[in-house]
C-alpha cells in the first residue's frame, strides 16, 4: 500500500505537469471584434431673482451615446459608428410662449465594409444614416415647424478607395456615391425643405401637385477622419466630409463637418466641446434681414457631467 501511495502521487504529478503544458501550447481566440460605447448626462441650472442684468430661470440636459463596433480578421476590415444625442431646455419661469426648446438632436449611424488590397489601401463601400427625432421650431416663433423625425432624413452610400493609416487617421474617395434625401412630411415637402421639388399651387391657393418627399443625388464623395490625443485627458474626434452632385451644379460642394473635444476629469466625471458645421446648396434658410438662400450652417454644444465607458 506504501508503493501504491507513491505510484499514485506520482500519477497525480505527472497529470499535473502534462496540463501544464497543454495550457501553455494553448493560445486564447483572438478578438476580432472591438466594441465600445460611451454615455454621456449633461445639464445646468440657472436662477435669477432681482438679477439686473436679466435673465430666465431654467433647466437644460442633454444626454448622448457615442458606440463603436470594429470587425477586422485577416484583410478584412468593418467599422461600424452610432451617434446619439438628444437635448433640451425648460424654463421654469411663467413667460408666454413654449416652455421648452431643443438644443440638440441626432441620430448618426455609419458603416464601412473594406477588402485590403495593400498595404493601408482598402476598397470599402460605406453607407450612411442621419435624422433626427423630435419636431424643431423656428423660434421665438414656436408655431413654425421646420423639421422632424426623417424630415430631413439623409441615407448615403458610396464604393471607393479606402486609405487607412491607422485606427486615428483615414480617408476614403469615392467617384460613385449616392446621397438620398428624404422629408417625410408632407407640410415641409410642400415648402421644398431641404431641397425637394415643392409643390405646385393653382391662384387660389389649393395644391395641383404635392411636393415631393424624396430626392436623389449622385456624385463624389469624400471622407475624412481625424482623431489625436492632443495632450492627457484631452482627446479630439473628427470628421470631414464632401460631396458633388454631378448632374446639378458640382462646383457647389456640401461639406458636413464635426469636430468632438472630450476632457477626462476622472472615471465618472467629463466635459465636451463639439462644433458642427453644415453647407448644403439645396437647403435654403432665411437670415435675420429676411434673406432667403443656402446658409453655412454652425452648431456648437458645450457641456459637462457623468460620463459612462463599457468596452471589451
Amino acid at each position: 500500500s506504501f508503493f501504491g501511495l507513491i505510484l499514485n502521487a506520482q500519477e497525480d504529478v505527472t497529470t499535473i505537469a502534462d496540463s501544464a503544458v497543454v495550457a501553455d501550447t494553448v493560445k486564447p481566440d483572438p478578438k476580432f471584434w472591438k466594441m465600445k460605447a460611451l454615455y454621456t448626462l449633461n445639464g445646468t441650472q440657472s436662477a435669477f431673482i432681482n438679477w439686473n442684468a436679466g435673465g430666465r430661470n431654467n433647466i437644460s440636459a442633454i444626454a448622448g451615446i457615442i458606440a463603436n463596433a470594429n470587425y477586422k480578421k485577416d484583410r478584412i476590415s468593418w467599422v461600424n459608428d452610432l451617434s446619439i444625442a438628444l437635448g433640451g431646455l425648460y424654463y421654469t419661469d411663467k413667460s408666454a410662449g413654449n416652455p421648452m426648446q431643443k438644443t440638440d438632436d441626432r441620430i448618426d449611424v455609419s458603416t464601412n465594409f473594406g477588402y485590403k488590397i495593400k498595404k493601408h489601401i482598402f476598397l470599402s463601400t460605406i453607407g450612411g444614416f442621419r435624422t433626427q427625432m423630435l419636431d424643431g421650431f423656428n423660434f421665438p416663433n414656436d408655431s413654425v415647424r421646420v423639421s422632424t423625425f426623417m424630415a430631413p432624413a439623409y441615407v448615403s452610400f458610396a464604393i471607393g478607395i479606402d486609405y487607412i493609416k491607422d485606427e486615428n487617421f483615414s480617408v476614403f474617395s469615392s467617384p460613385l456615391a449616392a446621397k438620398m434625401t428624404f422629408v417625410n412630411d408632407q407640410v415641409l415637402s410642400n415648402a421644398g425643405a431641404f431641397g425637394v421639388t415643392p409643390a405646385i399651387y393653382d391662384g387660389l391657393g389649393n395644391v395641383l401637385t404635392a411636393g415631393r418627399r424624396f430626392r436623389g443625388e449622385f456624385g463624389a464623395y469624400v471622407k475624412v477622419k481625424y482623431n489625436r490625443a492632443l495632450m492627457k485627458n484631452v482627446d479630439l474626434k473628427s470628421k470631414l466630409e464632401f460631396f458633388s452632385n454631378y448632374a446639378e451644379n458640382p462646383q457647389n460642394i456640401d461639406v458636413n463637418a464635426e469636430a468632438l473635444f472630450n476632457f477626462k476629469i476622472n472615471s465618472s466625471l467629463a466635459a465636451s466641446i463639439q462644433w458642427t458645421l453644415i453647407y448644403d446648396d439645396d437647403i435654403d434658410i432665411r437670415d435675420a434681414k429676411g434673406n432667403v438662400g443656402p446658409r453655412t450652417q454652425f452648431k456648437s454644444v458645450m457641456g459637462i457631467g457623468i460620463t459612462y465607458k463599457m468596452e471589451n
